[in-house]
């Protein structure tokens, strides 16, 4: 799974049990290889996981157990688009059910500490629609919700 470009994320401890958790919530998605220490070092020991190989949604990542000094934080997220109302509710729930939190239009964090948006393409469509007033209503509606609704989103688009 060794890609020319992989996103690293760091974790404390922890790296296997998210790379499971995402191949298992998002499609596309997978566990590749784990390595572990060769032997014992200053903050481990021998067998402990260093680094997992993953994807997420096709996105190659590597996971490094490097300790709690870095914390992930909203200026690296991943934006998730999905096809309706029911894919929306699988995401946002798996990942708030699993120890994460909700904010705001869409955006939530995982237990790690990973952010996400939860981004329906009817929001997108709706946002970017021509007549800017529909846009604009549209706009407003999703600046009110956590977790994306979209018959709301479209009720606003229609005035």
């Amino acid at each position: 799974m060794v890609s020319k470009n992989t996103i690293c994320l760091w974790y404390d401890g922890t790296a296997l049990e998210a790379a499971q958790f995402y191949a298992k919530t998002f499609p596309d998605s997978a566990v590749g290889t784990v390595f572990r220490a060769p032997g014992d070092y200053p903050s481990g020991h021998q067998g402990d996981v260093l680094t997992v190989e993953f994807s997420v949604i096709g996105i190659p990542c590597l996971g490094l157990n490097g300790g709690p000094q870095f914390k992930h934080n909203e200026a690296f997220s991943f934006q998730v688009a999905t096809d309706d109302q029911a894919e929306t509710d699988r995401l946002w729930n798996a990942i708030i059910g699993n120890g994460g939190q909700a904010s705001a239009c869409g955006w939530c964090k995982d237990k790690w500490g990973l952010s996400w948006q939860i981004t329906p393409r009817a929001l997108t469509a709706a946002i970017a629609d021509p007549d800017r007033a529909a846009a604009k209503r549209a706009f407003e509606a999703m600046m009110q919700m956590t977790k994306i609704d979209i018959a709301a989103i479209e009720a606003a688009r229609r005035g």
